[in-house]
């Protein structure tokens, strides 16, 4: 997969959000997005996911244009802002939900994701009973259950304790290792140091600075 940004801009209510953004983005690759809140690391994600379109230039992805060519990436899994699931069901029967809209993956598939994460299958608790660390791993399994080719994952590792944030960067490693494209927006500079092939710091809209390791 092969998606580029050109020249980008994004205005809300004539706020600036991004500016005049270009990037370029790889399978195989863990990029990273460092920025303070409202700096426009969202809003990226956001555009790349096909959820909103760009003020100015485009997004194409393999060649094809969000907005025109396509209305979304073929293969996509996110986790942007807080994960939303139904309060009544399982964290198991809302991810066999998502999972039967594209039907590629069957329960056993769903059900190790979840061991994945660091939540047991069988546990019989409603998702509105879920503590917040919870939710946030059941967030991280849907973008991860169907193996998609684009991972988009905004503060993976927020309400998380050590050992979930080792699981999860763990599993990003492995991603990318299977292949994946991986944007990943996160406050905490060490975490992003070690996961991101390539850290984009973004600072009012602008891609401020590139740092590769």
């Amino acid at each position: 997969m092969r998606i580029v940004i050109d020249h980008v801009t994004k205005t809300i209510k004539g706020a600036v959000i991004l500016d005049d953004v270009s990037l370029t983005l790889r399978s195989g690759t863990v990029y990273g997005l460092q920025g303070v809140n409202g700096s426009g690391k969202t809003m990226l994600m956001r555009l790349i996911a096909g959820l909103i379109r760009p003020t100015s230039g485009k997004v194409t992805i393999d060649g094809k244009i969000l907005g025109k060519d396509l209305d979304f990436p073929g293969s996509m899994g996110l986790l942007i802002e807080n994960p939303a699931f139904l309060d009544g069901h399982t964290g198991l029967k809302n991810l066999e939900l998502l999972a039967q809209i594209k039907g590629e993956i069957g329960l056993p598939q769903i059900k190790e994701t979840l061991r994945e994460v660091g939540l047991k299958p069988e546990d019989p608790r409603k998702f509105k009973k879920y503590s917040l660390g919870m939710k946030q791993r059941l967030g991280i399994a849907a973008a991860l259950m169907e193996k998609p080719d684009l991972i988009l994952l905004d503060e993976p590792t927020n309400a998380l304790d050590d050992r979930g944030v080792a699981r999860i960067c763990a599993l990003i490693r492995r991603e990318r290792e299977r292949g994946a494209l991986i944007v990943l927006a996160c406050h905490d500079a060490s975490i992003l140091e070690g996961l991101a092939d390539e850290i984009y710091k973004i600072s009012e809209g602008k891609i401020e600075k590139r740092a590769a390791r």
